[in-house]
Order: structure tokens, then sequence, then C-alpha cells
């Protein structure tokens, strides 16, 4: 599918005319984001799912082992886009308000976006997909209070937008899909989100003034419930689950270990208790999920293939050399399991045709993927897409906070295919861009909390302090080699990271002085942080 035409005639206007005298030969800087993707789903990070593109950006670029977001869509974006800790940019939880200080659910006066910064120093800024750190969607709930449109992306520093505000949504009709400030109310009569969202950013690029740098930040709602996929893509891998969750997940580990990204010694978690074993499931059940995970592949594929569109632009441009990209995601993989229960302005009850939608994952006789469903992948598939950890989205262990993150720059690294082992976290990407962008961040506001990653483009070491986590009472803190995690309402437990990445084997009785000098680096993080004790209140 082609949105050229739709996308340049929506964005035309939208488009900066920024005319430097002389040339700039700073890098341009893109970061794409996936949506709920576990850590081992792509090729390059021991999947099975077809992922060339991305594949081809990590042989010739390099991947850090162990990247983190903060467990959720809404803090980790707030924190990518800011440099802060979520709490800190008022988006402690999700985009709603609580009343209180770093829970109103909108991007904190306190905090200049990267897009800001890279603008006041010369970057022409876009972004093409999912915003999700604002609580101002009235325009589609009716909601007088919620109208405002100060915390979109064109009044926080882009210069360009194309997207969806809210957070989840049809992939074939997506809720608050929007142009720069206008919501977008006719679609093509075939239209797919991911597509979309990539064809606008190839677009951003081709029609860009060549003469200064841009950053562009790429936020694909791929591979997020809904399981919406293009049939033409689902039937690449059809049978290819059939083995079910436990034989994907011991593949999937082998691989991982051969290419260096997991350590030989480190025990492979359990499988979730909750999940049946895939040989104790019935048929209609083994049908069901095998077409689940296929459709959820099919997104991630569309997605990357939409990702080699970006790249053919860039090349087109003459610009690859100068351009730094980062790949990552926001949250490991999600257990969440969709039901009739379920409610929010992302759900719909029709197509655009008006046929009916079937919602929820119970219908165990209507398979996944076209747009009259609306269903999830679940528990069984989220525990393999996180291989080897354990949890998921909105947890702070492994599986809910650990994601790829592949950097491409031609032009700085020379040697492609290397492994960075060392801790780094999305509130980095902010330092990453000022540093890379040779500027300044704004004495006026928050300072940053991260570190800049350049030193480990080149194999030099990033000298980070601690990295704190805290969502719905889930919280953990990274010192070097050890790691104190909590589940809300369970006591602390201590890994060490270095033998023990897949936290089975707690320390924290062992190791009570280690334990307690951690829980007082919370504390006291917290209590500097706006954190307050889950449920908010």
């Amino acid at each position: 599918m082609n949105y050229q035409p739709l996308l340049l005639a929506l964005t035309l206007v939208l488009l900066p005319a920024c005319q430097p005298e002389q040339e700039d030969t700073r890098p341009n800087i893109i970061i794409i984001m996936a949506d709920d993707m576990g850590y081992s789903d792509i090729g390059s990070y021991g999947g099975e799912v077809f992922t060339p593109v991305l594949d081809e950006l990590a042989a010739e670029g390099v991947r850090f082992t162990q990247f983190y977001n903060m467990a959720r869509c809404c803090p980790t974006r707030a924190s990518l886009l800011t440099g802060l800790y979520p709490h800190q940019a008022g988006v402690g939880h999700m985009d709603y308000d609580a009343g209180i200080p770093g829970y109103r659910g909108d991007l904190s006066q306190q905090s200049v976006t990267i897009a800001q910064v890279l603008k006041e120093a010369g970057y022409s800024t876009y972004m093409s997909g999912k915003w999700h750190v604002t609580k101002h969607i009235g325009h589609w709930t009716g909601q007088d209070s919620l109208m405002s449109t100060d915390n979109w992306p064109l009044q926080k520093g882009f210069d360009a937008f194309y997207g969806t505000i809210l957070g989840a949504g049809s992939f074939f009709d997506p809720i608050t899909l929007t142009s720069g400030n206008t919501p977008v109310e006719e679609l093509p009569e075939e239209y797919y989100y991911t597509d979309a969202i990539s064809d606008s950013a190839a677009s951003f690029i081709s029609r860009h003034a060549s003469d200064n740098p841009y950053f562009m930040y790429v936020s694909y709602t791929a591979p997020h419930w809904p399981l919406h996929a293009l049939e033409e893509d689902v039937e690449k891998y059809e049978g290819r689950y059939n083995a079910g969750w436990d034989a994907l997940r011991a593949e999937r580990v082998d691989r991982m270990k051969s290419m260096g990204l997991i350590d030989a010694d480190w025990d492979l978690t359990e499988r979730d208790p909750r999940v049946p074993a895939w040989d104790d499931l019935d048929e209609q059940n083994r049908t069901w999920y095998s077409r689940a995970m296929e459709v959820y592949a099919a997104q991630i594929d569309r997605m990357d293939q939409g990702i080699g569109r970006i790249l053919d632009a860039i090349e087109e441009a003459g610009q690859k050399e100068n351009t730094l990209i980062l790949f990552l995601a926001d949250n490991g993989g999600c257990a969440e399991v969709l039901t009739q229960q379920w409610r929010g302005p992302f759900l719909t009850s029709e197509t655009r045709d008006g046929d009916p939608v079937t919602l929820g994952n119970e219908f165990k006789d209507v398979l996944p993927g076209p747009e009259n469903t609306y269903m999830s992948y679940g528990r069984g598939w989220a525990n393999a897409s996180n291989t080897p950890f354990q949890m998921y989205k909105h947890w702070v262990h492994e599986g809910g906070i650990a994601t790829p993150l592949i950097v491409h720059w031609p032009g700085k690294i020379q040697s492609g295919g290397g492994l960075v082992h060392e801790p780094g976290h999305v509130i980095d990407l902010m330092a990453t861009a000022v540093d890379v962008a040779q500027t300044s961040y704004p004495q006026n506001k928050a300072p940053m909390a991260g570190t800049s990653l350049v030193p480990a483009f080149e194999n030099q070491s990033l000298d980070r302090g601690m990295i704190f986590w805290e969502h719905e009472g889930n919280r953990a803190v990274r010192a070097g080699k050890w790691k104190l995690v909590a589940r809300h309402d369970q006591p602390w437990e201590l890994f060490d990271m270095d033998e023990d990445r897949t936290e089975t084997n707690d320390l924290a009785d062992a190791l009570p002085d280690k334990t307690n000098e951690l829980i007082e680096a919370y504390d006291t993080w917290a209590a500097n942080n706006l954190v307050k004790p889950w449920p908010i209140r």
C-alpha cells in the first residue's frame, strides 16, 4: 500500500522551510520505537520473526544487550522524549490526571522534549506514529476539559506530525488519528496504520531540506493489541507456531546463547505457572493460539518492511552515512487478555463498513487478524516473547523492562555487528541527542537524568550511575551488576546480573548489607522524584 499522496497532502503545509546559510554537517537522528514487543522477537535478538531490515541495521551497527525501558507505554514515552524519569515528566502512571504532581497524565512544564531542544539548535523535527503522553483527547471523547492541544506534538517541538494522540486502537481505523493539530476524519478504502506511519516518515525525509539536519521520532503501534494484520503477511507464518510456546522458548534461548546475547550459564526461567503446557490445550485452543502468534509476527514483519522504506528514503537523499538510527521497544511482551469487560475509547464495536467487531480472547471460534476482531495474544506467547526472562509489561523484572536497542550510524560505527553489554536506559536518549547535535540542554528545566550513549558506540565505558524504576508499585534499582527488584506489595529481591540475569537466584537474605544499601538508594530516589506509594490516592 502507498499512502504517499494522502500523507503529502496532509503534511505539506506543516513542513518547515529551514535554509541555513552554510552546510550543517551534524547527523540526522531517528528514534524508532516498537510497541509491546518482547526482547527476543526480532531476528537479531534471537527471534524467528522475519526482520531482515532491522537485522541488517544490527549487522552494520551495534546491539545493546542490557538496555531498558520504563515497563509501560506512557512512562517510557515520557522518559524517551524528556530524558527524565516519568514521574518528573508528569506521567508517573498513565495518560489520566490523578490530581497530584507526577501523575497528571500530561508532560510537565518542567520538562522539555528532544524535539524542542534540537529545534532550538537548528534541527528540523518530525514525528510519525503514537504520541500517548497527554490526557487531552476531548475532540474524540467530547469532554470540554480535555480539548487543549498544548501537549500535542506541534506544541512540544515537532514541525510536522502524523499519527495518533491516544495509545491504542484499530490498525484499520485508528482513533485519534491526527495530522498536525487537525484530526483526520476520512481514510482511504485500503488503510493499515503501520504502513501509514512508515510512509509518513519516509515522506518527511523525502521532502526535507537537505542543508540542515533533522530529528525524527517514529513511534509504531505494532505489535500492540489488537491483533490486526494483513493476510499476505500472516500467510508467511502459517504453521510456524504449531509446536507451541514451550518449544519456541527453547528454540529462542539456544539462538540467543549462540549469538552472545545471553550467557550460556544463565537458567531459562520456568514457564509461567498460570500458562498451561501446550500439549494440554485442546485442538481448538491450539489452533486459535497458533493463529494469534502468526498475526503478532505479521505485525512485526510489516513494521520491518516499513522501516525498509524509511531507509530507502534516507539512501535516496544521500544521508545514510550521516544518519544515526536507534531502534527499541517501549516495554516487554504484553500478557493482557482482552475480554468483553474491557472499556475505553480505543475499543470499537464495528468496522468502517458497519460490521460488528468480536471483542475478547474468549471467542476461540473466531480467529484473530481481520478488522472485525479485537484480540490479544495472551500470557503464553508473551512469556515466549520475553525469553529468557520472567514477567511482562507493567512489571520491572527483566521481562517487563528489557528491550532490544539497535544503533546504526555508519559515519561513526566503523565495525558493525558488535554487542554492548553495559546497561543503558531510555532516559539516556535525550543526553545522546544533545551530545550528537553538539548543543546544550536548557538550564531552566528539570536536569537530564540520563547519560550519553555515544562512548558505547566506540567500545568505551559509559560510567553511568544507578538506574531506577517504579510503575504501579513495581520497583527496582540497577547499580552495576546488582539489581534490587520487587513486585507491588512483595518483598525486595536481589540479583547478581552478571551471574543470573534471568533472576532465578534471590540473594536478598544472603547479602543484607547490599540489599539495605539499595533499598535506601531507592527510597531517596523516590522521595526526590515525585514517586508516591501505589495505589496513588
